[in-house]
């Protein structure tokens, strides 16, 4: 049973943020598994299944780029969508014009990325065949259920299918270079709690564990 996807994703520019960065929005170096799932899950999504990001490769070379970008400086409290709820009326909209605020950002410019990655099936009576072809349709024909992005919404994510081994990269001939601690995902299942990964690059592939293995961390 072959559920393992090869997906080339690329695009003129990527942010994805690091959380530790409180006011300015600073990127990782590259994709992190949990937007690469994201970008999976927008070409094909199913309650039935289960995406599992297994590995990255950097095929062009990280660059980054300073630019400043229009932000809203508030957010929607949950606090008043409660009061809103149990009353039943009340007023929970943001005035972008109000709220708006220019924040520098370090971007990417120029990413391109291989992910492998497999699924699992974790309900219902569809065999794991058919969804991998279905995928694999989808993203051949440049098909998806909402147009994927590189960490931004507005930095358009272009992606096709791949077949064989990966591409020679800038990075194929390269030591390993250590990026530190990276987010792997959101547990949402343990009240949203962020989980990370050592980031590994082994010419230009890095490994990525899986979510429920001791060498993630909370």
């Amino acid at each position: 049973m072959n559920t393992n996807i090869k997906l080339r994703i690329w695009g003129e520019y990527a942010c994805f943020t690091r959380p530790e960065m409180k006011v300015e929005r600073v990127s990782y170096d590259f994709i992190t598994p949990s937007a690469a799932r994201g970008v999976l899950e927008a070409i094909y999504w199913k309650p039935q299944i289960r995406w599992h990001v297994d590995r990255i490769v950097v095929l062009k070379p990280i660059r980054f780029t300073n630019v400043r970008r229009n932000e809203v400086g508030t957010k929607a409290s949950a606090a008043n969508a409660k009061k809103a709820m149990r009353a039943g009326h009340g007023s929970l909209g943001i005035f972008v014009e109000e709220e708006r605020q220019q924040r520098a950002a370090t971007i990417l410019r120029d990413v391109d990325y291989l992910i492998e990655a497999h699924f699992e099936v974790i309900d219902g009576d569809e065999p794991a065949p058919k969804h991998y072809e279905m995928f694999k349709r989808r993203a051949a024909k440049g098909q998806c259920f909402h147009r994927p992005y590189l960490g931004c919404r507005e930095f358009d994510c272009h992606f096709t299918w791949h077949e064989g081994d990966a591409p020679i990269g800038d990075y194929s001939d390269s030591d390993n270079r250590d990026f530190g601690y990276m987010l792997h995902d959101i547990d949402f299942a343990h009240d949203m709690t962020p989980r990370f990964f050592r980031a590994v690059m082994c010419r230009g592939a890095i490994d990525v564990p899986p979510f429920e293995s001791a060498e993630v961390h909370a």
